[in-house]
């Protein structure tokens, strides 16, 4: 589960981490306010108007700019809310933006040039450990400092049971060429984010920029959280956070009726039980010159109400031209789930797409017999090759 910039801040600062203060806004007028009142709270002068997306690269979309008095403030906001915001990350349909952070001026002229780095927390799959990685060149999109100045991207890898170790959090801030009150600053900022990432069951905590400011503070100027979704049980704060405007609304239509759907970009839908049989299912497919157009897992109950669910669901994918159910009966009967493809198909009306139907299992004898006697413009299928067979077939007809 994805947070905002400013909900990402906020579980940073529980932690200890220090932030670049800020006040959410959804109107011109509360931002307004909102500068005001951090203006109060922080003292500072100038403000930073920032769209509240999920995505990065907001700053080249123009969802990111500075203003120097409270009228810029209510201008910039205005132009802001509402936009649809296109960045790298969005898509070419790019994303309307509901609300702006209006945050506190932190590049403030002192004593010194305040600097940028760059730092995530993840896991690194290939050995279990978590991994914190960082770099001198903050502000710059992570793939561009890998592919220019790869020697400038560090890694500290850090054992889960043990957690994040004095030493390690000195490491890194002296390979970030810190000193003084910055150097102690960086690693109380390295330990703090380490344990937040650690304790709120993240799958990435991604700050870019981490911020050196002109008096030695580090602080978080962005913030990307993605939360784990199969531990938001123990996060019910945290799950409330959830923005599903910021999300497919066909991947919220399947959560909220229980279905593991995601959204691709092929030619063929998917229905299938269980998430082995699914990724094999969309091999298939690819072997017989299609594409999947998603991921859909009904699970063990594949009832008429629930397979009817999952074919409206697929169905609002406009570019699905064919439709493969591939379902093993170990648990549920195939004739049952046959009965309820033919309700489904009848309740639904006029499918305007072929549909082709492998189900293997308990009763998949009588299953192939009550699809065939059906009448419907469905396929049955036996074997996995009689069903990718069936796929091309019917992908070069429509083609």
């Amino acid at each position: 589960m994805n947070l905002h910039e400013y909900q990402g801040k906020e579980i940073l600062n529980s932690f200890g981490v220090e932030i670049q203060r800020g006040i959410v806004a959804t109107t011109p007028e509360e931002a307004v306010e909102a500068a005001k009142k951090l203006t109060e709270q922080t003292g500072t002068k100038w403000y930073v108007v920032k769209a509240q997306v999920h995505a990065g690269g907001r700053g080249k979309g123009g969802g990111v700019k500075l203003a120097k008095n409270l009228e810029e403030v209510k201008t910039i906001a205005s132009q802001i809310i509402g936009m649809t915001l296109i960045t790298p990350q969005t898509g070419a349909s790019g994303k309307k933006v509901h609300q702006v952070l209006i945050a506190e001026d932190v590049y403030y002229p002192g004593d010194s040039e305040p600097e940028e780095y760059y730092m995530s927390v993840l896991l690194n799959r290939s050995n279990g450990k978590n991994m914190i990685m960082y770099s001198t060149e903050g502000g710059m999109d992570i793939e561009k400092i890998a592919e220019e100045t790869p020697h400038l991207i560090f890694n500290e890898e850090i054992d889960p049971a043990l957690g994040i170790l004095p030493f390690q959090a000195r490491k890194i801030a002296f390979n970030l060429g810190l000193s003084g009150m910055a150097f102690k600053q960086m690693v109380k900022f390295v330990t703090a984010l380490y344990t937040a990432y650690s304790k709120t069951d993240s799958s990435l905590f991604e700050i870019n920029p981490v911020l050196k400011t002109s008096d030695d503070r580090i602080l978080a100027v962005d913030a990307k959280v993605t939360l784990d979704d199969n531990a938001l049980f123990r996060h019910k704060d945290y799950a409330a956070l959830r923005d599903t405007r910021e999300e497919n609304p066909i991947e919220v239509e399947a959560k909220a009726a229980g279905l593991n759907y995601v959204d691709l970009d092929g030619n063929v839908g998917c229905m299938v039980n269980g998430a082995g049989l699914a990724m094999a299912t969309m091999d298939l497919i690819k072997q017989a010159g299609g594409d999947p157009a998603n991921f859909l897992d009904v699970g063990g109950t594949a009832d008429a109400e629930r397979v009817e669910t999952a074919f409206n669901i697929i169905l609002k994918d406009p570019n699905v031209k064919a439709i493969l159910v591939n379902i093993f009966g170990g648990i549920v009967r195939c004739d049952r789930v046959a009965q309820g493809i033919i309700d489904a198909y009848k309740n639904i009306g006029n499918i305007p797409v072929p549909i082709i139907v492998r189900l293997q299992g308990t009763n998949a004898d009588i299953a192939k017999v009550l699809i065939e006697k059906s009448g419907l413009n469905v396929y049955s299928v036996t074997e996995f090759q009689e069903a990718a067979d069936k796929v091309q077939e019917v992908l070069q007809e429509l083609a």
